[in-house]
């Protein structure tokens, strides 16, 4: 689901058909930017990536004539620009909708600039984090519109920090919850995605939702708190959607792609620990109290 974010951006995962025509969606991080006019998309959230890197795509809001929902493309919408159409996928209907709202309200204001512009490109060169492998894109300025093209990718198709796959939980006997966060390394403090699972009896994170073996497992037995970190300082500050699990040995700083990614977490692995638990005990005190109220509202 699309969210606000604290400089008022509207953000959020989706997929594009980059080149027209080609059939191919990659996941992409989208910002919706209106104070700068422009929908930007990332290999994900910025927050993730290097300091410094640069958007994949740019597009212009004055460019864009119109937002549509094909009726032979479920969960996708096209947008209408100058200079081509670009196609996208949603999550679920709710975010297809919240998307085609933001987007066409974001637009409805602006009336495309006329005069020609003069097609400009570059090539560029931009390196990903998954096994530092360099990918070359062809950049083109076309009718005010920012296009970057990879003119050769490697094998093996995703970077890592751009998946955000959601397995499905009935493939993993056990599991309530799953899918791909971002967390706080212990050492370096530097943030991966990973993927997280919640079963009965722990909270885990795997490197890729294909590994069979966990990197670590937090058992609920020592978790003693989980809520949304609103307490920051320093790198957690600029972190949206930002949640802390508390054990006695360490607190782990989790970021979800949504406030309601985050919210549900939270509750999730609250309703577990509770499980895990049993009822809270009533101490002689609490007891005591409770009994004596009980007694002058029902005297015997």
């Amino acid at each position: 689901m699309p969210y606000v974010d604290r400089q008022n951006r509207v953000c959020g995962f989706l997929d594009i058909e980059e080149k027209e025509g080609s059939s191919r969606f990659q996941r992409r991080y989208f910002i919706l930017d209106t104070q700068g006019n422009t929908l930007q998309w990332y290999m994900d959230n910025p927050q993730n990536l290097p300091s410094g890197a640069n958007a994949v795509g740019i597009l212009q809001l004055t460019y864009i004539s119109k937002v549509t929902t094909p009726l032979n493309r479920p969960l996708s919408k096209v947008i209408n620009a100058v200079s081509r159409r670009y196609f996208l996928h949603a999550n679920d209907a709710a975010d297809l909708k919240d998307w085609v709202l933001a987007l066409n309200k974001a637009t409805k204001i602006t009336v495309p600039k006329a005069g020609p512009l003069q097609p400009r490109s570059e090539v560029s060169t931009v390196t990903g984090e998954a096994g530092g492998k360099r990918l070359a894109y062809k950049t083109e300025i076309i009718g005010g519109v920012v296009v970057h093209t990879p003119i050769y990718q490697n094998e093996g198709g995703e970077m890592e920090v751009g998946d955000r796959r959601v397995s499905s939980i009935g493939s993993r006997p056990g599991v309530l919850r799953c899918g791909y966060c971002v967390k706080q390394g212990n050492v370096r403090k530097s943030w991966k995605r990973r993927f997280f699972t919640l079963d009965h009896n722990a909270v885990s994170y795997y490197k890729c939702e294909m590994d069979k073996e966990p990197l670590r497992t937090v058992s609920l037995r020592d978790i003693q708190k989980v809520h949304e970190c609103l307490v920051k300082s320093g790198d957690l500050l600029m972190r949206d959607n930002l949640f802390e699990i508390i054990t006695s040995s360490r607190v782990f700083y989790v970021q979800t792609d949504t406030p309601e990614d985050m919210q549900g977490w939270i509750r999730d692995i609250e309703l577990k620990i509770q499980d895990f638990r049993g009822p809270a005990k009533v101490d002689l005190d609490t007891y005591k109290s409770l009994k004596s109220q009980l007694l002058r509202i029902c005297p015997t």
